[in-house]
């Protein structure tokens, strides 16, 4: 990743209300026209809902808990066991808060410890990201009193406002334990209210223009950012794991352009997943730290990395991630895509880690699990110590670590060991391939922190470039093992704009081996040769030669050639597709038809007039007489069109959006002349200025496909007063079928139901009169060796229970 560099230690900004002035026991109003509470739950009458302890430093600690003493109201919160001044009840105001804007803050406290000083001044601060904390009204508080804070405060206009998060402390002091009593005392808070300019509305993401050519293969996708990929194989599918730039982007309305990304903002992990390397199915983000996140304790997540291993007899996956600069940690998931826990509650590498005390930043962690199923991580990166002479900093820095991992994989063992890869800095992975291990970093670019002005040795990387190392032992890195450069410098090929430091992975698929990368490839279609740091990811083949080394790696547009044909026979997600123009994802409830009920289920939203998807080589064999398409209208008169090979190619299918509004409901339509392998476009159209409808699914049917013979019906009825909706799928088939039941009252799925049987629910309106509607059943079996999905509509008519 391209990150600057972040000390440790907080760098406070000594005017409190900076770029404006504290009036200590008087507010004047804001000058705003619109003003609203940004904070929620100020009260602490919904116990400590939107609040957490303030963890903008790894040092930070705390404990929070409701207290019935309370200023106004019955609750208010405790504050105990505080590790360092700043450890205090935090709530998130990024998104809320605006630049250049005045807001009247207020809040009520008291601190009561017997050894604590009679008076005591306290800060509500504002930690804008890094090591930007201001410390915005205070007020100097009587031990046992309740005391106000009353003020007002006016962010800069050239502030950063990504990341804005409120806490509450003590005045800063390096060694607050040396005198808990006056430093870190416990402390009652309630009554908390921000008020101002009410909250922007939240810019769109969505990518308009096409950043993905039809054609291309690089970027894998144009609808979103992703950087620092990593690429995992299960179960015979690729999958992404990237950093979430998309997180901060925000592109202004009317220039189209985003501010430059803000890396302390990003605590999200994005994940795509394809079969062919050219259609890749979006699964979303995975919330991983912050307070919301799976890892509560952690900031940020950075630089994924994944493996699997069984553990204790279960087959487990591990998503190791970095947590900002200062560490790396680990969750487990109980498949690629989830759902995630964290099997610790505190980081995995860290200042405590043996062996990483002199890393700076003990980031960027990548594993391996070897052919004889024993684990590793390499991690770690930044300036080399001041230590070492100049030389020897610029050439062989000695930032990255190798260590082992323990058998539960959310462990270490033993103490990390030194991998000496010339010019490194970071972003260190390792693969294995004919009993040798291959490990990549990216190289620094110089500069004070790798001592000064020196001469690179002989052939070892420049600035910004991919070196690689080869080595019988995955603990043994000496500078030896030092094989050359294996990916220049990305701009080198996609030219200004596009340049910085990398973050790569390989891996090994169906008996080829790739090499992820990333670029601002598409930052740089959407705004020209300026981009703002939103990176996208890439693949190209790796190829060998017959000593083992490595031939160099061409960055290209054209990217990985395309594995196999699209399979259209069967229900796949409409976030599954090579190209595209205009569109978003959104998670909605329920379980994904493709993936299970375990995995998320994603929808193309934010479809307008004029926007498109795409498929590449999609084998349609002998023909196709229809495709499915399950839809949630939006506004009347959209429409899908199919067409095939371009975007403006003919159209051998439509498919008239006119079901209800706001209900999900599949539609299907005839295909005349599909046949043979082609590109595939879904066009969309309707009213101007509209968002037309969601797409959740498609499938298309074979021509020659025989149908799944299952027999349908559907009744509502009244029980005791309350209407029912009753629903019966009759398995007429030789073999048996799946049968899942979609009802706007709930949806439940049958398995293996055997030929001659009945999958029979009836589902609870919860009201005494129902009108007419329908149902929708998906049959899912095999029929001539072929696996087949029949979906059926039937319909009901209205009653009325009250009589």
């Amino acid at each position: 990743m391209t990150r600057t560099l972040r000390r440790p230690t907080r760098r406070r900004i000594a005017a409190i209300a900076t770029a404006g002035l504290l009036l200590a026991g008087f507010v004047a109003a804001p000058a705003n026209a619109a003003e609203t509470d940004l904070i929620v739950n100020g009260g602490f009458e919904n116990g400590l809902a939107n609040w957490f302890v303030n963890n903008g430093n790894a040092t930070d600690g705390a404990t929070l808990s409701p207290t019935t003493d309370a200023y106004s109201g019955s609750s208010a919160v405790l504050v105990t066991n505080r590790q360092t001044t700043g450890s205090g009840p935090m709530q998130d105001l990024s998104g809320k808060v605006q630049a250049g804007q005045t807001y009247a803050l207020t809040a009520r406290i008291k601190y009561e410890n017997p050894d604590s000083p009679a008076t005591k001044q306290f800060f509500a601060t504002m930690h804008y990201g890094g090591s930007t904390y201001t410390n915005l009204v205070s007020v100097t508080a009587t031990k046992g009193q309740w005391a106000q804070f009353n003020g007002q405060f006016t962010i800069p206009a050239g502030q950063n406002v990504t990341t804005a998060r409120l806490f509450f402390e003590t005045p800063w002091t390096s060694t607050p334990s040396t005198d808990p009593g006056v430093h870190l005392m416990d402390f009652k808070l309630d009554d908390v209210s921000v008020v101002g300019a009410a909250p922007p509305a939240p810019p769109s993401k969505t990518i308009e223009v096409v950043g993905k050519l039809p054609g291309e293969h690089n970027p894998l996708i144009g609808h979103k950012f992703g950087a620092d990929g990593f690429g995992f194989v299960h179960d015979g599918r690729v999958y992404m794991y990237m950093t979430n730039d998309t997180q901060g982007y925000a592109p202004d309305p009317v220039t189209g352009v985003s501010p430059g990304i803000n890396y302390g903002h990003i605590n999200q992990i994005t994940v795509i997943s394809s079969t062919d390397l050219v259609n890749w199915t979006d699964h979303g983000e995975i919330q991983v730290a912050g307070p919301n996140g799976v890892a509560p304790f952690t900031t940020n997540s950075w630089a994924p990395g994944m493996a699997k291993k069984v553990v204790n007899g279960e087959e487990k996956f591990f998503l190791y991630y970095a947590n900002n600069g200062s560490s790396s940690n680990v969750i487990t998931g109980a498949s690629p895509v989830g759902p995630w826990t964290s099997e610790r509650t505190s980081t995995l590498i860290d200042g405590r880690t043996p062996g990483a005390e002199a890393v700076a930043w003990k980031f960027d962690p990548a594993p391996l699990v070897t052919s004889d199923g024993e684990a590793y991580l390499y991690f770690g990166g930044g300036p080399a110590s001041t230590s070492m002479p100049p030389a020897e900093r610029f050439n062989n820095p000695k930032n990255l670590r190798a260590i082992k991992l323990g058998d539960d994989m959310v462990s270490t063992e033993g103490t990390a060991a030194v991998v000496d890869a010339p010019v490194a800095f970071e972003a260190a992975q390792v693969f294995e391939r004919d009993g040798k291990y291959y490990l990549s970093y990216s190289s620094h670019f110089g500069g004070n922190d790798f001592g000064g002005n020196q001469t690179p040795l002989p052939g070892y990387p420049g600035g910004g470039q991919i070196g690689y190392m080869i080595s019988d032992d995955p603990m043994s890195w000496p500078k030896e093992t030092y094989a050359g450069v294996l990916f220049p410098n990305q701009s080198q090929f996609f030219g200004a704009g596009t340049g910085g430091n990398n973050h790569q992975s390989a891996f090994e698929y169906e008996g080829k081996y790739y090499f992820t990368y990333h670029a601002p490839t598409l930052n740089k279609r959407i705004n020209g040769n300026t981009t703002q740091g939103y990176r996208s990811p890439h693949i190209q083949e790796l190829a060998f030669n017959a000593d083992g080394t490595i031939q160099q790696v061409v960055g290209t547009y054209a990217g990985a050639s395309q594995v196999r044909d699209f399979d259209p026979y069967r229900v796949f997600e409409a976030e599954t597709f090579g190209w595209s123009k205009g569109v978003a994802t959104a998670k909605i409830d329920g379980p994904s038809a493709e993936f299970g009920t375990t995995a998320p289920n994603l929808v193309v939203r934010d479809i307008d007039n004029g926007d498109w998807t795409a498929l590449s080589s999609v084998d349609f064999g002998d023909g196709a007489r229809s495709v499915t398409a399950k839809v949630r209208p939006l506004a009347a008169g959209g429409k899908i069109e199919i067409r095939l090979d371009e975007v403006t190619g003919p159209v051998v299918g439509t498919i008239p959006v006119d079901a209800p509004i706001g209900e999900w409901t599949e539609l299907t339509a005839s295909l005349d002349g599909v046949a043979g392998v082609h590109d595939v476009y879904f066009t969309y159209s309707g009213p101007q200025g509209s968002d037309l409808f969601e797409i959740d699914t498609w499938a298309f049917e074979a021509a020659s496909a025989a149908e799944l013979p299952v027999e349908v019906s559907a009744q509502a009825r009244c029980v005791a007063g309350k209407a029912y909706v009753a629903v019966q799928a009759r398995n007429t088939h030789d073999a048996p079928v799946d049968i899942a039941v979609e009802t706007a009252y709930g949806e439940r799925s049958f398995a293996d139901v055997a030929p001659g049987g009945n999958a029979y629910q009836q589902f609870a309106t919860r009201t005494a009169e129902v009108a007419a509607g329908s149902v929708t059943v998906r049959a899912s079996g095999s029929v001539d060796g072929r696996d087949v999905t029949r979906i059926v509509t039937a319909n009901y008519s209205g009653v009325n229970c009250a009589g």
